[in-house]
């Protein structure tokens, strides 16, 4: 099949529409290149990768570095980080008038293309579990629900150029049973309507919004009936897929080959972007990267791998280096050899470890340009080699030169942010992610009755107590003047909701 037959007829479709065009293609589940262009913002070649954001900014680098230091021509950004008050208050980002209000509220570039969903990437475990009509989120200020219209009218408001279809997915739990996987096929379904249903009321003036329908991560035969539905009564109104498990992929409907495939299925180094890239998808997201910057760790790795230098050695090399390491202290060498990016052909390894070790915000900000950098030149090497015909060989070269893990974090990284705090109920007391500043002293008495307003139940597990904090669930429903003991029963979670 070619290229040309590959690809839906456009001709009807609004101008702020996507067009994917595959560019080369063997097997369905093989590497491919594409082309993703939507008019006025600037054209993605894929294999690619999306800036993951924090509130709306790839953390560490400003409005301004982002668009003198970066290359990025596409962000990730998730709803969850701006809506953070009670369901009648209205949250900041919607007050925003005129075109494109998230656009304008994120101070993102006109020719930077636009994507929303509903949860980070990746995603915080929600203990308020989806319901038929709702999702669980995680916001600054605890976790809260929306339901699936009020997604569809927030994506209406904010004008992004791509909108992740929500997805029932029951994040963090290890295990899902077959009743529960059919839930989710379902809900989906259901809300995939839904955003589809808001599309079409928009005005001739509004701005057009194109929907990737996600592919959950179940067994083909436990979402067919889904998947069935988004080929029969969808495909035409659908621009992508949302890929959650990318081993999934050779259950893709032939029908849905030709969309590009956005993965959520988070990679934890170069060799996992690779697996997916062998299995055809186009465009990732990489927390992996923030990661490394936040331990200090200065990506150091280049795709086709250099050639070993002596063919006996079996010593494999690291994946960055760690800018912790006193070694560094006296080093004027730049942060890779041979990079180009803003941080190492103006600052050395010396000043960097400096930085660090001073607890300089600048020193986070140069890994993090560096970082970048080196893995927009890591998808740069992958279409090269994809185009030469040579990605399986470099594919298993690379794998042979580099350590399979990055390297540990050994220095303290940056202060935490909320959803960075991994949970650790049932291994004791755990301690705050970052200290209280001041500690009021209180009566029993007025304790329990804070407890009650902050969604702690008094004698309830004491030992991780601690870990719901003033930022936790404050302001999700309201509290303030009911008594102890009612504030406790609006608070019960029901089990038939999930």
């Amino acid at each position: 099949m070619s290229v040309n037959e590959q690809q839906p007829q456009l001709s009807d479709l609004p101008p702020e529409m996507l067009d994917f065009n595959i560019l080369k293609a063997t097997i369905p589940l093989a590497p491919r290149l594409g082309r993703l262009s939507l008019p006025g913002r600037k054209s993605i070649l894929t294999p690619a990768f999306l800036g993951n954001t924090s509130r709306g900014a790839v953390p560490h680098i400003s409005q301004d570095n982002f668009r003198k230091c970066t290359t990025l021509n596409g962000v990730y950004v998730a709803l969850e980080d701006f809506i953070e008050k009670m369901p009648h208050k209205q949250p900041p980002v919607f007050q925003v008038e005129g075109e494109e209000p998230l656009r304008q509220f994120i101070a993102l570039p006109k020719e930077t293309l636009l994507v929303l969903g509903a949860r980070r990437a990746p995603p915080v475990p929600s203990p308020a579990a989806n319901t038929n009509s709702e999702v669980g989120l995680y916001t600054s200020v605890g976790f809260r629900s929306i339901s699936s219209e009020y997604f569809a009218a927030a994506v209406r408001n904010l004008q992004p150029d791509i909108v992740v279809g929500l997805a029932d997915i029951p994040f963090g739990q290890e295990s899902i049973g077959t009743k529960r996987k059919d839930k989710m096929a379902d809900r989906t379904e259901t809300w995939m309507r839904d955003i589809i249903a808001k599309r079409k009321t928009l005005e001739k003036e509004e701005r057009n919004f194109n929907i990737f329908a996600p592919i959950l991560p179940i067994e083909r035969d436990l979402q067919s009936w889904y998947l069935e539905h988004l080929v029969d009564d969808m495909a035409a109104k659908i621009h992508g897929v949302a890929i959650y498990d990318s081993f999934l992929l050779d259950g893709l409907p032939e029908e849905l080959h030709h969309l590009p495939r956005l993965s959520f299925d988070t990679p934890a180094t170069p060799q996992a972007l690779l697996r997916q890239v062998n299995l055809g998808v186009d465009v990732f997201t990489v927390p992996f990267v923030t990661d490394a910057t936040d331990a200090g760790i200065a990506l150091d790795f280049t795709f086709p791998a250099p050639a070993k230098q002596d063919a006996e050695s079996n010593v494999r090399q690291s994946l960055g280096v760690d800018m912790w390491r006193t070694e560094h202290a006296l080093s004027v060498t730049s942060l890779t050899e041979g990079c180009t990016c803003y941080a190492c052909t103006k600052h050395h390894r010396a000043y960097v470890q400096h930085l660090l070790s001073a607890k300089e915000m600048l020193g986070w900000v140069l890994i993090q340009l560096h970082n970048h950098a080196i893995l927009d030149a890591f998808f740069a090497g992958i279409r090269n080699s994809i185009e030469n015909g040579s990605f399986d060989n470099d594919f298993a070269a690379f794998e042979a030169y580099y350590e399979p893990a990055l390297p540990e974090k050994t220095g303290q990284g940056p202060r935490v942010r909320g959803y960075q705090f991994k949970s650790e109920e049932g291994q004791g007391k755990v301690p705050k992610k970052n200290p209280k500043a001041y500690k009021p002293l209180m009566g029993e008495t007025d304790r329990l009755k804070l407890q009650a307003i902050h969604g702690q139940q008094p004698n309830k597990k004491p030992e991780v107590a601690d870990q719901i904090d003033d930022e936790a669930l404050m302001g999700l429903v309201d509290l303030e003047n009911m008594r102890p003991e009612e504030q406790l029963e609006a608070l019960e979670v029901e089990d038939d909701k999930s």
